[in-house]
């Protein structure tokens, strides 16, 4: 009798015991803290747009995948930065990375912004993913830059080939006058001429309130065959548009062909008819047909009712980078290690394949020559043409 109590007590005291260890094992992992991604974005102001579209696009990643990584909770800490604005940037990832303690730094709609922040992750050795901002020297002012968007050169480069293959001699350029768009005036030009093109003028426009009319009708002054035009995505675009139909561009016959930025996906049915047959360069159109551009629209419509443009891709495939890195790091987040992950990173992306440059840590992807159709009563740019693996040529 006496053994059989014995029986009973131990099975008790390691019933007992076991809890005990299952309850610490529990209470450790709850005080896992999460991984953080700090992210600056322009969530206000005339450019608010980009920081939606960049954000919804990491948050429609997050909601297909789920918010949980190697056993870790992912935490996103969204900083409003307004718009261009450089000094607003360093402070917010100062606070990021100070007060917050995040473990990667995020977004970047404009390249002013990410610039503004190299010296600050350099010396805090923190992984910096550029998820819009597209200047060509981004990523070279930090080894913790990786960029999951594109550079305008690499979507102007392959426009300028297909305008002069497609009979175009003649052309005249206009561009927004900051870093980008001296990238894509400057690769537009070099490209085309190198084939024996002409371009017979060019302007440069503020990024603030433009009044495009004198700068479209000395276009049109020109007479070019056509004209090729950089303007960031927004109301710059639309503002253009207007002035170009006003002043009878498309009546006089001079083509318009354009980055994917003026063709944005999310303005096509604002600019109706006055669109229809524009030529543009893009690496993104929500037309895009995959199974995995088929998934993000899904998830994105969970998120946003809107539609969705190549910034949203833009955070949507610089979150699936991330998760990636996180798994690989087995949820312990070192930044040269982090930075050594990235590097060479294949993703299926909703715009193809891609790849991370180890060299340069930009993306190598697809770019696509689209024209605006009309498709069941709303706009699309329809893709037509591919350049394959196209890397940044303004390295």
């Amino acid at each position: 009798m006496k053994m059989q109590k014995l029986g009973v007590f131990s099975f008790i005291v390691v019933t007992v015991l076991c809890g005990m260890l299952v309850y610490a094992s529990n209470q450790a992992f709850a005080a896992e803290p999460p991984i953080k991604i700090g992210m600056i974005a322009e969530m206000t102001g005339s450019f608010s747009d980009f920081g939606f579209n960049i954000v919804n696009g990491a948050k429609a990643y997050m909601k297909e995948h789920g918010d949980t990584v190697a056993g870790r909770k992912i935490e996103l800490i969204v900083k409003d930065v307004g718009g261009p604005s450089p000094e607003v940037s360093k402070r917010l990832a100062q606070e990021l990375i100070v007060k917050d303690k995040v473990d990667f730094i995020a977004g970047f709609g404009f390249t002013p912004n990410a610039l503004a922040v190299a010296p600050i992750i350099t010396e805090a050795k923190k992984p910096t993913v550029i998820m819009n901002a597209a200047t060509s020297i981004i990523t070279t002012k930090s080894p913790y830059f990786v960029r999951l968007s594109m550079t305008l050169p690499q979507t102007t480069e392959p426009m300028a080939q297909w305008a002069y293959k497609n009979g175009y001699r003649k052309i005249y350029t206009l561009v927004a006058d900051y870093g980008p768009g001296h990238d894509s005036e400057g690769a537009f030009k070099k490209a085309f001429t190198k084939l024996g093109g002409q371009v017979v003028g060019d302007s440069r426009v503020p990024l603030k309130n433009p009044e495009f009319g004198p700068y479209v009708q000395r276009m049109k002054d020109s007479k070019p065959q056509a004209v090729f035009v950089f303007l960031p995505a927004g109301e710059m675009p639309v503002a253009f548009m207007k002035s170009y139909n006003e002043r009878g561009l498309a009546k006089a016959g001079i083509k318009l062909l354009t980055t994917g930025d003026v063709m944005n996906d999310n303005v096509q049915d604002a600019l109706g008819d006055h669109a229809l047959g524009v030529i543009s360069s893009h690496h993104y159109s929500v037309d895009h047909k995959s199974p995995e551009n088929k998934a993000f629209l899904a998830a994105f419509s969970k998120i946003d009712p809107a539609r969705p443009n190549y910034m949203a891709v833009g955070g949507y495939d610089g979150m699936a980078a991330i998760y990636k890195v996180i798994k690989q790091l087995n949820g312990v987040i070192d930044g040269d290690k982090a930075m050594a992950a990235f590097k060479g990173m294949k993703i299926n992306s909703p715009r193809g394949p891609i790849t991370i440059d180890p060299a340069t840590r930009d993306t190598i992807e697809n770019i696509y020559i689209r024209e605006v159709k009309k498709i069941g009563g709303h706009y699309y740019n329809v893709e037509f043409e591919t350049y394959n693996a196209v890397k940044d040529p303004g390295k």
